[in-house]
């Protein structure tokens, strides 16, 4: 391949979309709590949450589909559980203290694993929210 056409396969992820409950309270986990910008507010259907600046990705919250009997709606606990938003932040102890004043409750406080330094908490719906210090990938573990 040359490179104009290595150019025209870059690929970017732009977000991801979570099924939840309830968008609304939802919404006050991810705007209230965490401070992330509510971008589109059509509850209760859905609701686009915008993560750092405006070209940063998303996290969509969409409402379960009911009428769906093998839709998201039958996860149990522990599949959602499995799922992982994850953020970075540059200074994760100073965020840690900010979000708990915030009401955050953390299952797990900052800690270090071997790849990254992180700190853990669920949203409503039970996904886990991950926080990792520094961009991630980039700690010079191989």
């Amino acid at each position: 391949m040359d490179k104009g056409e290595d150019a025209m396969l870059e690929v970017r992820l732009e977000g991801l979309t979570l099924r939840v409950a309830n968008v609304k309270r939802s919404i006050e986990f991810y705007g209230g709590k965490l401070g992330l910008r509510v971008e589109i507010d059509k509850a209760p259907q859905f609701a686009m949450i915008r993560v750092g600046s405006p070209t940063g990705g998303t996290i969509g919250l969409l409402a379960h589909d009911s009428a769906n009997s093998l839709g998201s709606i039958s996860m149990t606990p522990e599949q959602r559980a499995g799922i992982h938003v994850e953020l970075t932040t540059d200074n994760l102890d100073v965020l840690y203290e900010h979000l708990k004043a915030r009401g955050v409750v953390f299952f797990e406080p900052p800690h270090e694993e071997p790849w990254e330094r992180s700190m853990r908490a669920h949203d409503p719906d039970g996904y886990t929210v991950e926080f990792a210090e520094g961009r991630r990938g980039h700690r010079g573990v191989t």
